[in-house]
């Protein structure tokens, strides 16, 4: 069974509890494997059989529920229609594909307008079947087009809300005004005709049926598929309290309460305080996601490309694998290419969180998404449209945005299953204060706390029912389930602001927990390939002339070694010329005849053969092999001439990623396939004091599992090239230095810079995201751990006083807020790295790089 999943925007989730109505309508669909809601992404991710359903059929049961799936729109130019049949062509072609959820073609018009799932299929793809059909199509480019769909759609819900807040208020305070009439001084000022019930009731229903008739409609829509969500809190609090003091208008002697139990006040504020809340969510959730639209907003819509001998604007996802782009001072770059010719400096902070521009010429790689700060090239696309690193990153942040922390299942259970227990324990409430509590307890002179008014005869039943209500109102779950996914999407956000992506919530919750960092040493501690670091002469010859000689003999060797001090020989500018003979011998070394003169390159076994006194250079040689390094002899025309040391020299930085990590309390160790007596050098240099040595490739993966059977959380930081089994067996596994191949990368945590410190950033994104989780989670569980105990009377017996419905809403709405609002200042975070690296470095300059080992 080939299984496939999808990514769809969700429409008309205003709390936590949505997602768990949403969830269960989708698993128990037929044909739906999988299925992960993310409030704060509004998002919904399920995995299908699509032999058993399509994708309407996932559409139906979201709306079944009372919510929508929102697609995007695409409106294109169409060439070629020669009739109104060619539209019907375009629709039936168009409408069969995967993703598209409708298709108006119009003839007259010479236009298409399709709506599509953008995490199903792209406008390129839906452009190209028009094409293959026989007809040219080409974006429709309006003022709007560059909007943001997600921040439109917010918009719309932040009007909506504030016009029944608009109409909620007013209403409210003339109805508290009303109600409250005979107390402090509103008798001089407000008129007595306010107080009468039945004004009272005209003034109050227009604020019930018609910004509270959304959660009538929205609870009725999730039970009548059996799923409870908040609007059932909301409709039954504003429901009964509501329906009560209408039953006392008009049949005050019904046994309710009487005419002094109208409620009408808490009704209207009820209403206006949870839309209040409403409304601040609206404003404040989708802050959280600003880096992913950052991350969007670098996509460039036009590029300039050479076709035919001829430079043509085209959208950019319409620029093919092979083109030359051209690119201006100012022009963000469209996609991913090599530059072919020019030069120029592009500012690639946005992708890497590089403060400093980096130059570019021939042969150099860009970035799409970049910016091209001052000269002008041309490139050689190499990746286009979902290759592009771009457009790979924003795939990995949406993916991690979507996907849920272990520490959020509790968040999701209590969210899930607490409306059915509120419901009950409000019931509860309401019995035991109508058959025990009112007798034992109540005091007509007691109060509701921040009002005036005095509840005196309101009866058992008014009694009763009020503290039934607050308890279904502030016991709202909300906050909880708001506040690990708005704090994960923040954190995934500001990684990727830093060139640092998490591959899901679950690697941010993993990562914050880390006891230990094993770093592969070659490509990741060193730079991977051996170079120069030391060329002692001895017997008067010149430094450069051991040098120049060395690499004359191995000019023409193939020789890891070898070419690195033919490349050392080039970077001093010394003349390298090919020697007259030259021959290698295995296990030895070369032997060469340069300008007449005989040269000897090898071991201590070359200069013993061809009976050359080593003397000099014996313990020169052996210093620098306790320091880790290939120490290579050279002699001229049988006379010892120097010592030519080589290694793999540490990256930059190296030595402050681990003395930073040190200082994080993380245990530090290296793996690597060296002797113990190479790699311990390269350890001491760089603060490790534990190291694994001799390790195979294959054996790497069974490393990291023994530092785990020590009750340690492991993080394994490799290049991804060969370390895939042992970045796969540890806990957090960090390829680094990933570039613009980050989608391939094996691991939970991807590096696009090639800079350890980035180890570092990650390890602090991750606990500061996670102190926000707990913080959130600590607020949200405290207010609701103490506000339901105070709203169901608990402390009535000692203090004579109760929390009515409005002010519970009130403090519902204040703490769903309030968790949002913790989580924003995630967005002022920036880690201990980032700080330092002001002016690109210029604060801390850059270590001379370290010696290491070979590893040969």
């Amino acid at each position: 069974m080939s299984m496939r999943r999808v990514h769809l925007k969700l429409g008309g989730l205003s709390c936590a509890s949505c997602v768990q109505t949403i969830e269960t309508a989708l698993k128990r669909t037929p044909g739906i494997a999988e299925a992960a809601v993310n409030f704060a992404a509004q998002k919904a991710t399920v995995t299908y059989d699509p032999a058993v359903l399509d994708l309407k059929a996932i559409e139906q049961a979201i709306t079944g529920v009372g919510y929508e799936v929102e697609s995007e729109e695409l409106l294109l130019t169409v060439h070629g229609m020669g009739s109104p049949h060619c539209a019907q062509v375009i629709e039936q072609g168009v409408s069969r594909l995967d993703g598209v959820a409708g298709v108006t073609a119009n003839f007259s018009a010479g236009t298409a307008r399709v709506s599509y799932h953008p995490g199903i299929i792209t406008p390129a793809e839906i452009k190209r079947v028009i094409r293959e059909l026989g007809y040219e199509a080409e974006e429709k480019l309006e003022g709007a087009a560059a909007l943001d769909r997600e921040r439109e759609a917010r918009q719309r819900e932040i009007r909506r809300q504030g016009t029944y807040l608009a109409i909620s208020v007013p209403l409210s305070l003339v109805v508290m005004a009303g109600t409250f009439r005979d107390y402090w001084v509103l008798s001089s000022f407000v008129p007595a005709f306010l107080s009468n019930n039945f004004v009272l009731l005209l003034l109050t229903a227009p604020i019930v049926l018609g910004p509270g008739r959304q959660f009538v409609v929205n609870s009725w829509n999730g039970l009548r598929h059996g799923v409870t969500d908040m609007n059932l809190l909301y409709a039954t609090g504003i429901g009964a309290a509501f329906l009560i003091a209408v039953l006392n208008t008009f049949w005050p002697d019904a046994g309710f309460g009487g005419e002094k139990a109208v409620f009408y006040e808490s009704a209207a504020l009820l209403t206006a305080f949870i839309i209040l809340g409403r409304f601040l969510e609206a404003l404040t959730r989708g802050r959280t996601s600003e880096a992913i639209r950052k991350l969007m907003s670098l996509q460039p819509k036009i590029a300039r490309v050479r076709r035919d001998g001829q430079d043509r604007e085209i959208p950019a996802d319409e620029v093919l694998q092979g083109d030359l782009v051209l690119v201006r001072p100012g022009e963000r770059i469209p996609v991913d290419g090599v530059v072919r010719e020019g030069y120029s400096a592009v500012d690639e902070s946005m992708l890497t969180g590089e403060s400093l521009p980096v130059e570019k010429q021939a042969g150099d790689e860009v970035i799409g998404g970049t910016m091209n700060k001052t000269g002008a090239f041309t490139f050689e696309a190499t990746k286009v449209g979902r290759e592009t690193a771009l457009a790979q990153i924003i795939q990995l942040v949406e993916t991690a945005q979507a996907s849920k922390a272990p520490i959020q299942k509790l968040a999701d259970w209590v969210a899930g299953h607490f409306i059915l227990g509120v419901h009950a324990l409000a019931l509860a409430v309401f019995v035991f204060w109508f058959f025990a509590g009112y007798q034992l307890f109540f005091d007509p002179s007691s109060r509701f706390i921040l009002s005036p008014a005095a509840l005196g005869s309101i009866g058992v039943f008014g009694f009763s029912l009020l503290l039934s209500i607050t308890v279904l109102i502030i016991s709202c779950p909300c906050a909880v389930g708001l506040a690990t996914p708005s704090a994960m999407m923040a954190g995934t956000g500001k990684g990727a602001e830093h060139g640092v992506l998490f591959k899901g919530a679950d690697a941010i919750e993993a990562t914050a927990k880390l006891h230990a960092v094993i770093f592969d040493k070659t490509g990741t501690l060193t730079r991977g390939e051996p170079s120069v670091t030391d060329v002692v002469p001895v017997g008067g010859v010149a430094r450069d002339e051991v040098l120049r000689l060395a690499a004359v003999a191995e000019k023409h060797s193939e020789h890891p070694l070898g070419e690195a001090i033919v490349r050392g020989a080039e970077a001093a500018g010394l003349p390298v010329r090919a020697a007259e003979s030259f021959q290698a011998i295995p296990g030895h070394g070369v032997e060469a005849e340069a300008e007449g003169r005989k040269v000897l390159l090898g071991n201590r076994r070359l200069m013993a053969e061809r009976v050359v006194d080593a003397g000099p250079l014996l313990p020169i040689a052996e210093r620098l092999e306790d320091e880790g390094k290939t120490a290579m002899f050279v002699a001229v025309d049988g006379r010892a001439a120097g010592v030519i040391a080589v290694a793999d020299t540490l990256k930059p930085y190296s030595t402050e990623a681990v003395r930073l990590l040190r200082r994080m309390g993380l245990e530090v160790a290296m793996i690597t396939g060296d002797n113990l007596r190479t790699a311990a050098a390269i350890a001491r240099q760089v603060g490790i004091t534990r190291v694994l040595a001799e390790v195979l490739p294959e054996e790497k993966a069974a490393q990291v599992r023994a530092l785990q059977a020590e009750g340690k959380r492991v993080a394994m930081v490799g290049d991804g090239i060969n370390d895939a089994p042992a970045l796969a067996a540890a806990d957090v596994g960090v390829a680094i230095g990933s570039g613009t191949d980050v989608a391939k990368e094996t691991g939970h945590v991807i590096l696009i810079k090639d800079d350890l410190r980035d180890v570092v950033v990650a390890m602090q994104i991750g606990r500061r995201t996670m102190r926000k989780v707990r913080e959130n989670l600590f607020w949200a569980f405290i207010y609701n751990l103490a506000g339901i105990p105070i709203g169901a009377g608990l402390l009535y017996p000692f203090f004579k006083v109760v929390v009515s419905p409005e002010l519970a809403a009130f403090f519902m709405a204040t703490s769903s807020v309030s968790v949002t609002l913790n989580t924003l200042l995630l967005k002022r975070y920036r880690p201990s790295i980032a700080a330092i690296r002001v002016e690109g470095g210029a604060r801390i300059p850059a270590p001379t790089p370290g010696l290491a080992g070979s590893g040969r």
